[in-house]
């Protein structure tokens, strides 16, 4: 997951109140229901010990949830009675959460909105294509294709006369497919799709896949269906989840392979949580790998404002601290998960929820929840 967009988070001190709620469901008691929803999360943050302004801020946002169309719901990160940040989610959580934290509250952002595969989808026939693209917040048209129209039908007679015929046609299906192919590959560079669906006849689509450009062919997925159809939104999930749990568990395999030492004796990742927080003031981690279920995610740290001070016991963030005016009364315990997602972000690396992985929760890896693979240059 590209954390880029968190970076309006960590511009500014905590406080923060962070909230997580799924969609509206449509009723004739939506509104009533919003606002009880909206009233509870007020109520929730001010009992931790969240300021009016905020508080109200965030009632209001969230009773704002009921004229939109989200259909998986929002995350709110407000301080000092402003909303900073509100991302729709890519999945819905399964109950509505309010947190008052020295940090944000980022971590579960990672499984409700960390992952979420754009599909290039083209419909693929004998004259060209159309696109589409789908993603958990709906689909868009993009575009479509039209090759040469004529000749496209073979004749059934075998003689000798119809040869030059036969050729044209299948010169033909070949010049649409190539078309098809190239203009597929320059929308999936614009529109940044994670994967190529392409729809249709075996045909058809295998002469797309064929003329598609090599870095491309990992993530094309074939459904056939036939001409005319439309993929099913259950088709979409099903490709996008398996997207989803090939890569969390290359990701978790390439983990593994790194946590020995290289031929310099260095190691490629680690998951212990004092070599995580040396990493991560060291600005070293590559990517850091989270399990959400592990018991080193809500293990307490100890931050300041900046997010290089970062340490496992207090005593050793103020000795971080000494000579940059860091005293106890701007250090704070915070969720490691929560505080490592802030290094992550302030020193470009990207994390990913290794939920759905195969067997990452059964080998428990990382195996306290949270690891990174390390840089070394």
């Amino acid at each position: 997951m590209d954390l880029a967009f968190l970076n309006p988070l960590y511009e500014h001190p905590g406080p923060w109140a962070s909230v997580y709620v799924g969609p509206a469901v449509p009723s004739e008691s939506t509104a009533h229901e919003q606002s009880l929803a909206a009233a509870a999360i007020s109520r929730e943050l001010a009992e931790q010990g969240a300021d009016g302004a905020t508080c109200r801020a965030l009632h209001e946002a969230v009773d704002e949830l009921r004229h939109a169309a989200e259909p998986h719901g929002r995350a709110f990160f407000a301080r000092d009675g402003q909303v900073v940040l509100d991302p729709p989610l890519a999945s819905p959580p399964p109950a509505p959460e309010a947190f008052w934290t020295p940090l944000p509250r980022t971590a579960p952002l990672l499984d409700l909105a960390g992952e979420d595969p754009v599909c290039l989808v083209a419909y693929v026939d004998r004259r060209g294509a159309r696109f589409e693209l789908r993603g958990a917040l709906g689909s868009e048209d993009a575009g479509v294709v039209a090759g040469r129209q004529w000749p496209l039908h073979r004749t059934s007679t075998v003689d000798w006369s119809e040869r030059h015929f036969q050729l044209r046609v299948e010169n033909t299906w070949e010049d649409n497919a190539a078309e098809v192919a190239e203009a597929l590959a320059v929308c999936q560079e614009e529109t940044r799709a994670d994967l190529l669906i392409l729809v249709g006849e075996d045909r058809e689509r295998h002469a797309v896949r064929d003329r598609l450009p090599q870095a491309l062919l990992d993530r094309v997925v074939e459904a056939p269906h036939g001409p005319g159809s439309r993929l099913l939104d259950e088709d979409v999930a099903r490709a996008r989840a398996e997207h989803v749990r090939r890569r969390a568990s290359d990701e978790v395999e390439r983990f593994l392979a790194a946590r020995g030492p290289d031929a310099e004796g260095r190691r490629g990742a680690v998951e212990d949580v004092a070599d995580l927080v040396e990493a991560a003031r060291e600005h070293r981690m590559d990517e850091l790998l989270v399990r959400p279920a592990g018991p080193d995610t809500h293990r307490a740290l100890w931050v300041g404002e900046d997010p290089d001070q970062l340490a496992v016991r207090r005593t050793e963030l103020r000795t971080l601290g000494q000579g940059r005016g860091l005293d106890e009364e701007h250090t704070w315990s915070a969720r490691a998960d929560d505080a490592l997602l802030r290094s992550a972000v302030t020193t470009n690396a990207p994390a990913i929820s290794v939920t759905a992985a195969t067997g990452a929760t059964e080998r428990e890896v990382p195996v306290g929840g949270l690891g990174a693979l390390l840089r070394w240059t």
